[in-house]
């Protein structure tokens, strides 16, 4: 995992190791997302590392709670015996913060969030094929 390199394709976010460099169970990650001055952090913990197949973190903020987990598989290019690069899935189980006030909230935000991340996800391809 290369969280400083995440911070080129996320948008508006920037993202570092911090707790055992960012590796293994235990490991800690950041990532502060903002607009200016107007953002929050994420901080998260590493609670399953199997490099390079799968890492997760749990989410330890009051705004952003629950986890995540990225998951490399190859995928194996038919008749050619292998070469078919991989599938990068990418799961969040987030818990909205305030109750029924955040699920309501939830609402109203999702929109912009996913454009957020259709756009951070077309970078990360680009950041991949380049």
């Amino acid at each position: 995992m290369d969280w400083e390199r995440q911070s080129r394709w996320m948008l508006l976010t920037r993202v570092w190791a911090t707790e055992q460099g960012g590796a293994g169970v235990g490991g800690g990650v950041a990532a502060r997302t903002s607009v200016g001055a107007v953002g929050f952090t994420d901080d998260m913990v590493i609670t399953h590392w199997d490099p390079p197949r799968e890492c997760t973190v749990k989410h330890l903020g009051k705004l952003v709670r629950g986890t995540g987990t990225f998951t490399i598989t190859p995928r194996a290019r038919a008749g050619f015996g292998g070469g078919g690069g991989c599938t990068f899935t990418w799961g969040e189980d987030v818990v909205p913060p305030l109750g029924r006030v955040g699920v309501l909230g939830w609402r109203v935000v999702r929109p912009a969030f996913e454009v957020m991340m259709r756009v951070s996800l077309r970078r990360l391809v680009r950041e991949v094929e380049g």
